[in-house]
């Protein structure tokens, strides 16, 4: 089977596992009173009376039969129509999109400096197996797998944020996030992809841009201590492994150099098992930055859901658990075809 025909039969699977992940939240909204669940299907504030709600309980079905709601609910959805949420007086999908590019800016940032810095450190570690580099790594990945990241973040805070003022919270500094603000205002400031950094270079604001990337230099600092200790755990432990199997003695009887051994036969080896720990990191921190960005007071989608969770704003919670089921389906693709591309023979399977 070639790469493309594998790629093509990993697409055709991911329409049943939404589907049974739609299913899977319908069910669980079930035990949720239809008083909470009909603001799935509200459009704005006037519509929370309680006559009102008592009506579009009986207009949406919510009094029907299981099938009927759920129908009612997935033609909603796929027509676009994901409800109102009464913490933020908001729609829900626009508020959703418009905190993403905060989460994204942080997870672009992270993810080559945690992957192509855990690998490294994970492979070194491996080749100089109880040498003070592997000492020292080992004590590293240790403490980032064991220290929450809270502790972390507020550590940092107290230092940067609280004590040096070198930085504060949120995205930018108040000043430039209100002449922002009122550059939109006055149309004088294009958005174009939501990613403060990029957005500020194609206005002409570069002060914009380096405001962003020192207030993007805690969060980034945070998972790259915590997901890197992770991945070098990982790492270290597939390579020592592929460095004792028979093939690798069988190079090294060759005559190849202790290079062409290490990183072209025992590393793409080892890869397999950290591709896998690597799409499921950057799927979690797409969706799981709730401590991370809620410390930092990050204007993303894991403090937008945790505030909602709190309040059991129930709009925005599924919602939110829709997107991260979508990005790990995602996450688990992407994996799958870097899979197929390391060994070929997966796609016989």
């Amino acid at each position: 089977m070639g790469l493309r025909e594998y790629i093509i039969r990993r697409l055709i699977l991911i329409i049943p596992i939404m589907l049974g992940v739609v299913l899977l939240i319908f069910a669980v909204m079930q035990f949720v009173d239809p008083v909470q669940r009909v603001t799935l299907y509200l459009r704005n504030p006037r519509q929370f009376a309680p006559d009102v709600i008592r009506r579009y309980i009986s207009i949406y079905g919510l009094d029907q039969p299981v099938w009927v709601q759920f129908y009612n609910w997935l033609s909603g959805m796929l027509q676009g129509q994901f409800g109102y949420s009464s913490y933020y007086r908001e729609m829900v999908l626009p508020g959703l999109l418009a905190r993403v590019p905060a989460t994204l800016e942080i997870v672009l940032f992270s993810t080559p400096l945690i992957i192509l810095g855990g690998i490294w450190l994970g492979v070194e570690s491996a080749v100089r197996k109880d040498r003070s580099f592997d000492q020292l790594t080992r004590i590293f990945s240790i403490l980032g797998t064991s220290l929450p990241s809270f502790f972390f973040g507020i550590l940092l805070s107290a230092i940067f944020i609280a004590q040096l003022k070198w930085v504060s919270t949120s995205r930018l500094t108040p000043s430039l996030y209100t002449q922002v603000s009122l550059m939109q205002s006055s149309h004088h400031w294009n958005t174009y992809t939501g990613l403060m950094t990029l957005d500020s270079l194609l206005n002409g604001r570069p002060d914009i841009c380096f405001d962003a990337l020192i207030h993007l230099a805690l969060p980034v600092l945070v998972l790259m201590f915590i997901q890197t200790a992770v991945l070098v755990r990982v790492t270290r432990s597939s390579m020592l492994e592929s460095l004792g199997k028979t093939y690798i003695t069988a190079a090294r009887a060759k005559g190849l150099t202790n290079s062409e051994v290490v990183y072209k036969h025992a590393r793409r080896n080892a890869l397999i098992p950290v591709v896998t720990i690597s799409g499921l990191l950057v799927g979690g921190m797409m969706t799981g930055l709730v401590i991370t960005e809620s410390v930092f007071m990050f204007p993303g989608i894991g403090q937008w859901a945790a505030e909602a969770a709190q309040v059991f704003d129930v709009s925005v919670v599924i919602v939110y658990a829709m997107f991260s089921s979508a990005v790990f389906v995602l996450a688990n693709l992407i994996v799958d075809v870097l899979y197929a591309y390391i060994d070929p023979r997966i796609r016989l399977g």
